[in-house]
């Protein structure tokens, strides 16, 4: 899934939609990659999953230094310059079709950060996760059109009750707006994701959207946070951020689709809203109740369930093209 919670890149996406991610050139891996490759597909994931939500929760250390917006103003800009300096996208031989197609890719996945850190900001991080991966969700119910995935979502919307405390009552009510609001754009994500795939080879396409998202959210960062962005230890954190949420992982993911089928990938994807919450409760100090635990239990339990059914589909499944 988002994971995300969050600036996932295409492999992912498309996975947590329950199609085959891109083909990842097969490749001998040698040096530091051999030895990321020693972990094994499953740990590459799972390492992938941790680096995200702990560099989730790590930014939430951050925003009292640099505010939400000021927060993804660092991870985009970071997480670009680093992305284009390892890629080296080309910029010739795209049509225009191409560039609206990474530029929309590049406003959705600012739009998707923007909103989940401002949600971060006001509820705990496994219930942000959680509420975001509705999204998603909903793409893959839709996308399948089968009757037994409403039994899926419905499964969702109990946890998603529960957690809410029976209406909500019991988590800031902006909060929930803005990780719903997140969910929606990490849903667009997932489609734009999969046409950039398709349109540019390897990460050039990630790697060019990531700097639109940087440049678009580069002026509300120096609105909102002016300075603070400079500061040496707010720089440092934020780097931290861009690292784990972002280059770290999807470096890992890479590694992992080389050897691990699209199905398995996706369904270790639904496992995101509890790592969330461990990194919440580890680093944040954010405790669930019995019921919440409960409540991210069982919209894991409809993810895993979505995407398995997705799977099963074989190959007339097909993400959706919007």
């Amino acid at each position: 899934m988002n994971t995300p919670s969050t600036d996932r890149p295409v492999p992912t996406a498309t996975a947590a939609a329950g199609a085959a991610p891109a083909a990842v050139p097969e490749t001998v891996p040698t040096g530091r990659t051999a030895r990321w490759g020693s972990l094994g597909p499953v740990g590459l994931v799972l390492a992938g999953g941790i680096s995200v939500q702990f560099g989730a929760a790590l930014a939430v250390m951050l925003m009292p230094r640099a505010g939400a917006v000021g927060v993804v103003t660092l991870r985009l800009v970071v997480g670009a310059i680093v992305m284009l300096l390892v890629c080296r996208p080309r910029v010739r031989g795209y049509t225009r079709a191409d560039w609206v197609t990474v530029v929309v890719f590049g406003v959705v996945m600012a739009a998707m950060n923007g909103l989940f850190y401002q949600a971060a900001a006001r509820i705990p991080l496994g219930a942000a996760v959680t509420l975001e991966v509705l999204g998603p969700l909903a793409l893959s119910v839709f996308a399948s059109r089968r009757l037994v995935n409403l039994l899926w979502a419905a499964l969702a919307l109990v946890g998603v009750f529960l957690l809410a405390g029976g209406g909500f009552g019991g988590l800031d009510p902006v909060g929930v707006a803005f990780a719903l609001a997140a969910g929606v754009m990490w849903a667009a994500y997932i489609v734009f994701s999969a046409r950039t795939g398709r349109r540019f080879p390897q990460a050039d396409g990630l790697a060019l959207a990531m700097a639109v998202g940087a440049v678009l959210f580069l002026p509300l960062g120096i609105l909102a946070s002016g300075s603070r962005l400079v500061d040496p230890a707010t720089l440092g954190l934020g780097a931290a951020v861009a690292v784990l949420s972002s280059v770290l992982p999807y470096t890992l993911e890479l590694l992992a689709l080389r050897r691990l089928p699209a199905s398995t990938f996706a369904v270790m994807m639904t496992l995101e809203p509890a790592i969330a919450a461990i990194a919440g409760f580890l680093l944040l100090s954010q405790a669930l109740s019995p019921v919440q635990a409960l409540a991210i239990a069982l919209v894991i339990a409809a993810s895993m369930g979505a995407v398995r059914t997705q799977v099963d589909r074989g190959p007339e499944a097909e993400p959706v093209e919007g």
